[in-house]
């Protein structure tokens, strides 16, 4: 029994009542005004009691709502880019290479709305909700630097963060790892003439031997490239002091820190 047949079926017993009470009866007790009734009363004697059954009614179209057509494009074009919001979603479906759609931003986030994907967290999760194709297994990339234990091989390299508040002269990080197990190092150094210098990267040597004899290990070689810091004194004499053989290649494509 569907609601509407509950309805229908409530209403039958309203005019039933009526019949064997009163009318003011009968609305006192199923909570209905008598204008109500009489309307009802009115559509009975001119069509029957059958007018009594609810009717469908379909969702008014209002004439500026936009089409079936539109809405799926809208919607494809906000899940193939789940970051964008309603304005740059209106934006870009006004250039031709998107068809030229003129549709405001507020057309925008209400078609999205009615589709449940108006914030920016529910088209990420439904897009990742998607099984991903399968893509066969990428072909691994032939080691140009290989090392069988720990210290046998660690590789040196310097990265530019920027100049930050507070700080004199640039901010480099200086980074060191371990070919064999991929144990880091890494140190932010302020390099007032702009540049890492050869104390700077000595002392960074000098911790990883430390640390590696702690560990019972003993560093053998050291990689880096070209770089003024690596091929200062400073630093070549601390490696020869500790014992460490220096290589120096030009391109690392293969090995960075």
């Amino acid at each position: 029994m569907s609601e509407d047949d509950v309805l229908f079926g409530y209403r039958l017993r309203v005019f039933d009542f009526a019949a064997r009470t009163s009318v003011s009866e009968a609305c006192r007790v199923f909570g209905i005004h008598r204008s109500t009734y009489s309307v009802w009363k009115r559509r009975v004697e001119r069509h029957g009691l059958e007018i009594l059954r609810p009717r469908e009614r379909r969702r008014p179209r209002l004439p500026n709502q936009l089409s079936p057509f539109i809405e799926e494009r809208i919607v494809a074009f906000a899940l193939g880019h789940p970051g964008y919001g309603p304005r740059r979603i209106a934006s870009e479906l006004r250039r031709e290479r998107w068809g030229g759609i003129l549709v405001s931003h507020n057309g925008v986030w209400r078609c999205l709305r009615r589709h449940g994907l108006n914030t920016r967290a529910k088209r990420l999760s439904l897009v990742a909700g998607y099984a991903a194709p399968y893509e066969p297994p990428r072909p691994e990339r032939e080691r140009h630097v290989e090392a069988e234990r720990p210290g046998e091989l660690v590789g040196l390299d310097c990265f530019f963060v920027g100049r930050l508040a507070g700080t004199k002269g640039s901010v480099w990080q200086l980074t060191a790892i371990d070919v064999a197990s991929s144990f880091a190092w890494a140190e932010l150094v302020s390099c007032p003439r702009g540049n890492p210098t050869g104390a700077q990267t000595s002392k960074l040597a000098c911790r990883v031997c430390a640390e590696l004899a702690q560990a019972c290990w003993r560093l053998e070689r050291v990689l880096t490239d070209n770089g003024g810091e690596f091929r200062s004194s400073d630093f070549r004499t601390t490696l020869k002091r500790s014992g460490v053989r220096y290589i120096e290649r030009r391109f690392l494509d293969s090995f960075r820190p």
